[in-house]
């Protein structure tokens, strides 16, 4: 029997070598290197018709024909704000998450709900039989004439059921258990995983098929496999949060279709995952009033504004250095602040101990949001609660200064809607803001953090 030929290929940036290598030579990666079977050109017994794309000849760009593309609505808002308004025909999106987070719940009432639609979803599992599908649909309340369920782990054989099915919603749940018979590789290899995903990608592209492949994530938390596989699809999401909180986010970081800033929130309960429509008020729902170190900040997550409640709890340290503590927000902003208060406004926080949290599991990587950790982490230092009905909105800069925002008037609008009193926000902002919206709720334009301190803090 002739041996078959290997190469070791870098799963971070996909060098090439002969022989296995501890460290790629390509990103200086330490034990990337995986072996696969090198596949020769044409391979008998494998009809590779249904995963060709149609010959094709060069156009004249102004020459192509425009048609409106039209999307379809997956039946759940947030999901559809995710997704830039819904699903387009042909459409190849990823879904990635942590183990348990509420993926496979996600996908399979997005099924149900399509089809309560009139549109055909077939739903593979190569994780689970149909019978722990069914269990699982039932509790979910997600079951429906056209929505089909199949258990198989060969990408070939569900791309016949493709064909003999014909739906509109293809939903692959998971990628690291399918192969193709051809290729040598364990599934999961990056071999395997990048072959299925691309005969997935062929057949979507054929068939004018929208499919959503689930992927698994590393403990790195990127989606495990090939990079390239990323690349090849059109559209890719996270859905992230805190196991032991209700919030789970769908997160987009790439959107061929739609805008990579939009999130979708929902709410984790005992029927399943529920749109939170207005955020906001969930995150607000149990805030501490009266009490120092708590301040209520501005985020703009695409174009939703979001109003969230931020703690810091600032105490003498017990050791000779202290301790920084984050979760929620970037810890090298959180030192970066301590140090402007320390310098600027001469708060000795040398021999404290730093805790800065995010209610409700959410993460905040806007610098909007600096002026509320810097005015709760002093408020908590000098034990003096922030006024209360005050909304802190603004960048802080290394000399103290608070620098102007972005949509200023939509985050305004939130905390009006919400009920609250007054805005601090940056002075720059103030002769652009709309006269319609300030009228509403009193706006008051700070130049520098001392001077939000003094106007927020004190009964």
């Amino acid at each position: 029997m002739k041996k078959q030929k290997t190469k070791f290929v870098c799963q971070e940036c996909q060098t090439e070598s002969p022989k296995w290598l501890g460290r790629c030579p390509g990103c200086g990666g330490w034990g990337t290197m995986i072996e696969e079977v090198i596949q020769v050109a044409s391979v008998r017994g494998v009809d590779s018709a249904h995963h060709v794309l149609k010959s094709s000849s060069p156009m004249r760009l102004h020459e192509v024909e425009t048609a409106e593309t039209l999307r379809f609505s997956t039946g759940s808002a947030e999901f559809d704000r995710a997704l830039g308004g819904g699903i387009i025909p042909g459409e190849v999106f990823l879904v990635g998450g942590d183990p348990g987070i509420g993926k496979s719940t996600l996908l399979l009432q997005t099924a149900q709900l399509v089809a309560r639609a009139e549109w055909i979803v077939l739903y593979v599992t190569g994780e689970e039989s149909v019978q722990q599908v069914r269990l699982r649909a039932q509790r979910l309340g997600a079951l429906h004439d056209a929505l089909y369920v199949l258990a198989e782990t060969d990408v070939d054989v569900i791309a016949e059921h493709v064909h003999a099915l014909g739906p509109h919603l293809l939903i692959v749940d998971s990628i690291q258990t399918m192969s193709r018979a051809h290729i040598q590789s364990a599934p999961g290899s990056s071999q395997q995983v990048r072959e299925c995903t691309m005969a997935l990608l062929r057949l979507a592209k054929e068939r004018n098929l929208a499919t959503c492949i689930v992927g698994h994530v590393t403990k790195d938390g990127t989606i495990a496999g090939p990079r390239l596989m990323e690349h090849m699809v059109d559209a890719v999401f996270y859905f992230e949060g805190d196991r032991n909180q209700r919030f789970r986010i769908l997160r987009a970081v790439k959107n061929r279709f739609g805008s990579t800033n939009e999130i979708g929130v929902f709410d984790m309960q005992s029927g399943g995952l529920v749109d939170v429509l207005s955020p906001s008020e969930i995150f607000l729902a149990e805030r501490s009033r009266g009490v120092a170190g708590s301040a209520v900040v501005s985020s703009l997550e695409g174009t939703r504004p979001m109003l969230i409640e931020v703690q810091a709890l600032v105490t003498p340290t017990a050791f000779g250095t202290p301790r920084r503590m984050a979760s929620g927000v970037d810890y090298n902003r959180v030192s970066l602040l301590m140090a402007v208060l320390e310098k600027r406004l001469g708060l000795y926080l040398q021999s404290q101990d730093a805790y800065v949290n995010v209610v409700g599991g959410v993460r905040m990587d806007e610098p909007a949001v600096d002026l509320g950790i810097a005015v709760a982490i002093a408020s908590s230092f000098k034990d003096e609660p922030i006024r209360s009905g005050i909304v802190l909105i603004g960048e802080v800069g290394l000399t103290g200064e608070v620098r102007a925002v972005t949509h200023l008037e939509k985050r305004i609008s939130e905390a009006a809607k919400l009920g609250f009193s007054r805005v601090l926000a940056p002075l720059g902002n103030m002769k652009r803001a709309d006269s319609s919206i300030a009228s509403e709720i009193e706006v008051i334009g700070v130049h520098s953090l001392q001077e939000a301190l003094r106007l927020a803090l004190g009964g």
